[in-house]
């Protein structure tokens, strides 16, 4: 509880300011953006995409603590590589040493050594215990400061603040919203295989500061973040049939949805948060619901004799994307949001699971059985372009990030001793990678951007 404590107080503490004295500065970026941004961005449209070059000399301490500062600029520099879309430059090749956060860059040095942006900063420990974190984005070309911040936040959340300044290097860059400021929702794994203990844990993006949410005395599955807030819905066994609980990431406060007869699959908030929809067992077919949050009223909308199920809505809370056997194998389909004028939108050979709408609207992701292998991939939601991203042994479960460009997953290892581990992968399909978890780990979810 003492860790929800200190988000409640960070997040009603952070804030962001314009640094004293940097009024000239702030309007620099406005005067400055036209022009930098014609010479450096990255077009995140592409196919595979060159990595930016980017500089970031460790931020200074101005006689706090050095080693804080290093970690911080690391973090920085960790989630711009990740992305796939930057590359930090080795600082062993930097020329210039001891940057300031207020000193304008010897931009020659920097352009020698291949840099197209360059990130300085400093980060100290105030009186009062607070950190002041300040950075400023250079574009190495143009020779012009490209944006400017200063933040304040208590001294242990740090890594936080790494991660939303990297997300105003990722928007500056991209011209679309980062992902890094987020959090991650997965089931952990541990014992042997035929024995085991599953219990709903929560890390950021980048697989630190992992906190067990369930102790595992009851199996929980199907863990999913809601667009809007802070708050995930997910199955438990604690009795004899599965109920649907929601639990609150920052008060720890859960509340149960429903007990359901029969079983209950892949429940999902929709786009608003005001809704869940839900696949309900009934008998040997199972069909799609939604229960309304505030009243507590249900609403079928399929009635097939087929499995209908993994339930997604558009995020314009449109129409729904679902999978169903009823044309004789694992398809997608997508209907109104009522439940009327359903369509089947995958052709290609194969089983078709576990559909999930982009944020952005754009692209249905999807796992695929066909021949063995197992595939992440993705189609517009008219069936047309599937691609597939990536496979391998036992693929599944894609999640989106809340800007729609990378997709989390999970991956078996095969034998007798393995198990889960939790993948990303862009739209490149370039660009994969494990987010590391101290056991094995299944199921994960993205959350929208931290408040």
């Amino acid at each position: 509880m003492s860790d929800l404590n200190t988000r409640r107080q960070f997040l009603s503490r952070f804030s962001f300011a314009a640094v004293i004295g940097f009024a000239a500065f702030c309007l620099g970026v406005a005067s400055f953006g036209q022009s930098a941004k014609a010479l450096v961005e990255i077009d995140i449209t592409q196919g595979q995409i060159e990595p930016m070059p980017v500089a970031l000399p460790s931020f200074a301490a101005d006689g706090g603590d050095p080693k804080l500062a290093e970690e911080m600029t690391g973090v920085i520099a960790a989630d711009l590589k990740r992305s796939g879309l930057f590359r930090p430059l080795d600082p062993a090749s930097f020329i210039q040493g001891n940057m300031s956060v207020n000193t304008t860059p010897r931009f020659g040095d920097w352009r020698t050594i291949g840099a197209q942006a360059l990130l300085s900063g400093s980060v100290v420990k105030q009186s009062d215990g607070r950190l002041r974190a300040e950075f400023r984005l250079w574009d190495v070309f143009a020779s012009e400061q490209m944006l400017g911040q200063q933040f304040y936040t208590t001294a242990d959340n740090w890594r936080r603040l790494a991660h939303i300044i990297a997300d105003a290097v990722y928007e500056r860059l991209t011209g679309e919203k980062g992902y890094f400021d987020t959090r991650i929702v997965f089931i952990d794994e541990t014992g042997p295989k035929n024995a085991r203990v599953k219990r709903l844990a929560i890390m950021d993006q980048d697989g630190a500061n992992v906190r067990y949410l369930t102790q595992g005395q009851n199996l929980v599955l199907t863990p999913r973040f809601s667009p809007k807030s802070q708050e995930i819905t997910y199955m438990s066994y604690e009795g004899t049939d599965p109920s649907v609980f929601l639990l609150n990431i920052e008060t720890g406060q859960r509340e149960i949805v429903g007990n359901f007869p029969g079983m209950t699959f892949a429940p999902r908030f929709s786009p608003d948060g005001q809704q869940v929809i839900m696949s309900l067992q009934q008998g040997a077919n199972a069909n799609l619901f939604t229960m309304d949050l505030r009243s507590r009223r249900t609403t079928r909308l399929t009635n097939s004799t087929a499995i209908d199920t993994s339930p997604s809505f558009s995020p314009d809370g449109q129409r729904v994307v679902f999978e169903s056997d009823r044309g004789g194998t694992q398809q997608l389909y997508v209907m109104n949001a009522d439940g009327s004028n359903a369509q089947r939108i995958s052709f290609g050979p194969g089983r078709y699971s576990t559909p999930v709408w982009s944020p952005r609207g754009d692209l249905i992701a999807f796992t695929k059985q066909h021949q063995g292998r197992f595939m992440i991939g993705v189609m517009s939601p008219e069936g047309k372009g599937e691609r597939v991203l990536t496979e391998g042994y036992h693929n599944e479960g894609p999640a989106w990030s809340p800007n729609g460009r990378v997709l989390l997953f999970f991956r078996d290892t095969p034998g007798e001793n393995g198990g889960p581990q939790v993948w990303t992968v862009d739209l490149t399909g370039y660009n994969e990678q494990r987010v590391v978890t101290p056991a094995f780990a299944s199921d994960p979810s993205w959350s929208p951007l931290i408040d």
